[in-house]
């Protein structure tokens, strides 16, 4: 594995360390690869969910013309419609 030097907040330091003598973590180590692991999941979850913005952006595009929608209307039918839902 490769060492790092990370600079970190005194509060920051703290807090690993109190993690480590709490005994939920064997090591600040531990500490740093699961926040990794945490902050890898969500570029992930971040980068699916551009993709599937993109893909909705293009389809509302392809599906032709917008129309104007009363906005009034339109939230009445709404409200309507769950009323009978239920």
């Amino acid at each position: 594995m490769r060492t790092l030097t990370v600079s970190l907040t005194p509060k920051q330091a703290a807090r690993l360390q109190d993690a480590v003598n709490s005994g939920d973590y064997a090591s600040n180590s531990e500490i740093v690869r699961e926040a990794l692991r945490l902050w890898e999941q969500r570029e992930e979850f971040r980068t699916l969910e551009l993709e599937r913005l993109k893909r909705a952006y293009d389809e509302g595009m392809a599906s032709g013309e917008g129309q104007h929608v009363n906005r009034t209307a339109f939230l009445r039918a709404l409200k309507a419609e769950r009323a009978i839902r239920g």
